[in-house]
């Protein structure tokens, strides 16, 4: 099926170009979407009448996205969810989750712009792409963790299993204190009954 594009589309072409796509990817998505007409005459010839307007409003959509991506980029947001000590979650984090995220935090970004070719399933910190115009792409990071506390290591740059690892060891060291001092008692028992026992000897005598 023949489509004319209304805006650059990834992998297929640039506004104007005329396209041969599958019959199902167009009327599921380039159609409903507005990214593309069929290219028929009457909607070439419409197309070509409109291409200045369309141009320009691209071109204003695309400053606009040039400017928010220069804030977004890189940004960092919190995603807190219940867990296994493994780091797998008991669920996901979605798009939806990824844009929800952003836009409590004071930017303007729509679930259909996060990209994630898969549902992220773990802790830690996850590279994210948000698609803001056709020609605008930024990375984001989402932070998931169990806690505000866990998602500040986490951004210190420590894993789930070092911070696994780093609290077993104080658990242990914990218990390895706990028998020392256990230990200690038990020694300075044994003293106390040494020393009685000849006192009580003596008295036995006397």
């Amino acid at each position: 099926m023949q489509v004319i594009l209304l805006e650059r589309v990834a992998k297929l072409g640039q506004m104007g170009d005329v396209v041969d796509v599958k019959p199902g990817f167009a009327r599921n998505f380039l159609l409903p979407q507005g990214k593309a007409l069929s290219a028929s005459e009457a909607n070439i010839a419409s197309f070509e009448a409109q291409k200045a307007q369309l141009e320009a409003r691209n071109l204003e959509t695309k400053k606009e996205a040039e400017a928010l991506a220069e804030k977004l980029d890189g940004q960092q947001f919190i995603v807190i969810r219940s867990a296994s000590d493994a780091g797998a979650l008991y669920g996901s984090v979605t798009p939806r989750d990824a844009a929800d995220a952003a836009t409590e935090a004071g930017f303007t970004v729509d679930k259909k712009q996060v990209i994630l070719l898969a549902p992220i399933k773990e802790l830690g910190l996850h590279s994210v792409a948000v698609k803001l115009h056709p020609e605008v792409e930024v990375e984001i990071k989402m932070n998931v963790a169990r806690s505000e506390e866990e998602a500040e290591l986490q951004a210190s740059g420590k894993s789930i299993q070092e911070l696994a690892a780093e609290e077993e060891a104080a658990a242990e060291f914990e218990i390895a204190e706990l028998f020392d001092d256990i230990g200690s008692a038990a020694s300075e028992d044994e003293e106390l009954v040494a020393e009685e026992a000849p006192a009580e000897e003596d008295e036995a005598k006397a």
